[in-house]
């Protein structure tokens, strides 16, 4: 069997039309069992516990900022130690195939938000935009259903949500704090977002080491130098890793305290990857590939491999709380895979990306689109011609290749680019790429070896780049035509020099 068979694209056409009948049956099987007045199964290790249909479920979304896979105990990193997501993990739901839709903090928060993909949303598709009104909000859709909504810290964003006609952040009301929160909320049943700003830099230096954490444990990615610099730089990106797991821990106690924990959904995830070279804002693992766990009434406990896009979770979080899903969402709810239900086969992921930082000559933005399966990742490169990581000469924010975030890492890679074992490293992670890349994972897990040109891999290509064009226009992706350069043109909020790094609204 030729592994093109085995990862489902022998005839992407056909894949395809599937994928349609799925998606069709899935709203059909939705639709008849909308309201889902049966009881929840209360699974937290000593028994279940039969939860009231009158009683809606609690939904606490946890966001973290900059945050990848499979750093957290649960995904078997041996530094970084997050005691309460792991606790969550064992008695809950891990996703170890959930990408962000984008690997940029406001289209990805957008397509969470709005259960759309980033191309969907027009300005809300790149960094430092807004989000039309005409896009609806999992908070606005909730409220009108009953649900108190709010969020504390980093919402949707960064951004300037009253540029679109919003009087509010997309992500809800915004509170001081989660204790706020709860004593404001009536009663009612609750949806909320914490918006952590961990791991986002900068960073203290030192503070992972000064926090007894071992350099010499960590796994460093090849994509990088093996050098103390880095390792230290890993080290305090662990550091605020460890803060956001103790945040949780806190804010769990005081659902436990406020009596709604037992009623209340968990889900813990990130809008993208660490930010380091070739990671956040790529469309590789380390850019896209986040940690997922949900917990609570009703989760069954275990390990799923689906492939899940973030942007799934917006009509996720309507079918727990019973809600009607919006007709105009793209993305497909997870709850029956959370609840252990059979589902279809989710066997690959579409990712994408446009213009995150401005930072090039024009205001260019780099347009990518991906599609992503357990042996492949394939990706096309629309404007190969522009810089992917950013122009070299500073533009307008953050400085020179500024797509990646200033830090030892990038600072040691740039500084040091000729000198050698460093040189292929630094054009993997801010040089010009080709039109097409491939990588097959049983071999290059590190997607280090671009085989598109490889005669071996022609027809694995072919299926996979089928399969992507077909989605970009069932999804009306205006990447379609080859000519369409929207994003360029929208407006960008962010201000010139170094870019904020801590952002609420």
């Amino acid at each position: 069997m030729s592994r093109v068979s085995r990862i489902g694209l022998q005839v992407p056409l056909r894949w395809t039309l599937r994928g349609r009948v799925f998606e069709n049956s899935d709203m059909t099987q939705f639709i008849r069992k909308m309201v889902w007045a049966v009881c929840f199964l209360w699974s937290a290790g000593n028994g279940s516990l039969a939860a009231q249909a009158t009683e809606r479920p609690n939904i606490w979304f946890c966001i973290a900022d900059d945050w990848s896979y499979p750093h957290a105990g649960v995904f078997w990193d041996k530094v970084v130690r997050t005691p309460n997501i792991d606790r969550l993990a064992r008695q809950g739901m891990v996703f170890t195939n959930a990408f962000c839709a984008a690997p940029s903090c406001t289209p990805s928060r957008a397509a969470i938000l709005t259960g759309r993909y980033p191309h969907e949303l027009e300005q809300g598709g790149n960094l430092w935009s807004f989000l039309p009104t005409k896009f609806k909000v999992v908070p606005d859709v909730l409220e009108d259903a009953g649900y108190a909504v709010g969020h504390t810290r980093k919402g949707w964003g960064p951004g300037n949500f009253r540029a679109g006609g919003r009087e509010r952040n997309p992500a809800g009301p915004n509170f001081r704090s989660f204790g706020e929160f709860l004593e404001k909320s009536g009663g009612k049943p609750i949806w909320f977002w914490f918006g952590s700003q961990d791991p986002h830099r900068p960073y203290v230096r030192g503070s992972g080491a000064k926090a007894g954490l071992e350099a010499a444990k960590v796994d460093v990615p090849k994509v990088w130098p093996d050098t103390p610099e880095i390792r230290n730089d890993i080290l305090d990106y662990y550091f605020e890793v460890e803060r956001f797991d103790r945040e949780i821990g806190e804010l769990l106690a005081d659902l436990e305290k406020a009596g709604k924990l037992k009623n209340t959904i968990v889900i813990v995830t990130a809008d993208n990857g660490m930010p380091f070279p070739r990671a956040k804002a790529n469309l590789y693992d380390l850019g896209a590939r986040v940690p997922l766990v949900v917990w609570g009434p009703g989760v069954k406990r275990g390990t799923s491999d689906a492939f899940v896009n973030l942007a799934d979770l917006g009509p996720t979080f309507l079918e727990f709380a019973g809600v009607k899903p919006v007709s105009e969402m793209s993305a497909r709810s997870i709850a029956s895979l959370v609840r252990g239900e059979k589902q279809e086969k989710r066997e690959m992921v579409f990712l994408e990306r446009e213009r995150h930082a401005n930072v090039r000559k024009g205001d260019l933005s780099y347009p990518s689109r991906a599609v992503r399966t357990k042996e492949f990742l394939y990706i096309r490169n629309l404007r190969p011609e522009r810089w992917p990581a950013g122009d070299p000469e500073m533009h307008h924010s953050v400085g020179p290749y500024g797509d990646c975030d200033n830090s030892p890492t990038k600072a040691f890679i740039v500084e040091k680019r000729e000198a050698a074992g460093v040189e292929n490293l630094f054009q993997l992670g801010f040089g010009k790429r080709p039109a097409e890349e491939l990588y097959d994972l049983e071999d290059d897990t590190a997607q280090m070896k671009n085989v598109a040109t490889d005669a071996k891999y022609a027809e694995v290509k072919d299926a996979l780049r089928r399969a992507l064009n077909e989605w970009m226009k069932r999804t009306n992706d205006p990447r379609v035509d080859e000519k369409n350069d929207a994003w360029s043109a929208y407006d960008y909020f962010g201000g010139a020099g170094p870019r904020p790094a801590r952002v609420t609204e």
